[in-house]
């Protein structure tokens, strides 16, 4: 049997083991896939311990996206990006498809990013990615991070794809009807961490709202975006595609992704 599965901390909101091992079941693949909480600092031990048992692939998830760089080498766009959440364990490699996951949720609602002004709110794994994918799609890009050295780092990195500019976290108010798209890369509004917006209320007019968050289905954010006559993009839609590319990096298969989808919703319910 082949052993596959997620790394994280908290990692009790995942339901990405419904979705791959369906996915095996339905293809008569002999693995599992099984979720770890991996606190920070045993990251290193969570990884050579993995390939030391024969893992396959691993997906990583809050807060390792970044830190896992150190123990993996990034191929393809992860180098570009800064973050891994995908890992091929017995090479040590590590691929980003959360920006292939983000785009095609994107594209599959019919959304052209061309451009277009996005916000992307964080700038953790999940914000480095979209942030990346959008500017090398035309979308003029703009970042907010609490945390103001991190948002400017990511948005002078993305400048070497596109435009993109920071904007401080406590001044979004100043952005109100002044862009086209905006993009939850933050864990607020998941099960188990705190339950709010992650940006003001009054941005939620004449937009596309698109959280990346999951775990609840229906979170905060997309809640009040409904209310307000947004668009919105779910973040099971970027959690199924993200899932079915790394399926395809360690497998080689082309991945049931309707499959992957109905287990996942499953899961959530």
């Amino acid at each position: 049997m082949r052993c596959f599965g997620i790394i994280g901390y908290p990692i009790g909101h995942s339901v990405s083991p419904a979705m791959h091992n369906a996915a095996f079941r339905h293809l008569g693949i002999d693995a599992i896939y099984l979720k770890f909480e991996v606190k920070p600092e045993n990251l290193r031990d969570a990884v050579f311990g993995a390939k030391a048992l024969g893992f396959v692939g691993l997906n990583v998830t809050i807060p390792h996206k970044e830190e896992i760089l150190k123990f993996v080498k990034p191929v393809g766009i992860a180098k570009l990006i800064g973050a891994v959440n995908t890992v091929v364990v017995q090479k040590l490699e590590g691929y980003n498809t959360d920006a292939y996951g983000a785009m095609k949720a994107l594209e599959s609602a019919g959304v052209d990013v061309e451009g277009k002004i996005a916000l992307v709110v964080g700038a953790g794994g999940a914000g480095r990615a979209i942030a990346f994918a959008l500017a090398e799609r035309g979308a003029k890009v703009i970042v907010t991070n609490r945390t103001e050295s991190r948002g400017l780092k990511l948005a002078e990195d993305v400048r070497k794809v596109g435009e993109c500019f920071f904007h401080p976290y406590d001044r979004l108010e100043e952005l109100k009807g002044r862009i086209d798209l905006i993009v939850n890369a933050t864990p607020l509004g998941m099960k188990g961490f705190e339950q709010k917006l992650p940006v003001p209320e009054s941005l939620l007019e004449d937009v596309v709202v698109f959280d990346t968050v999951y775990n609840p289905l229906e979170t905060p954010l997309i809640k009040k975006a409904k209310e307000r006559g947004c668009k919105v993009i779910y973040g099971i839609d970027m959690l199924v595609y993200q899932g079915a590319e790394a399926f395809r990096i360690w497998t080689g298969m082309d991945p049931p992704v309707n499959v992957m989808r109905e287990a996942a919703l499953s899961a959530l319910k």
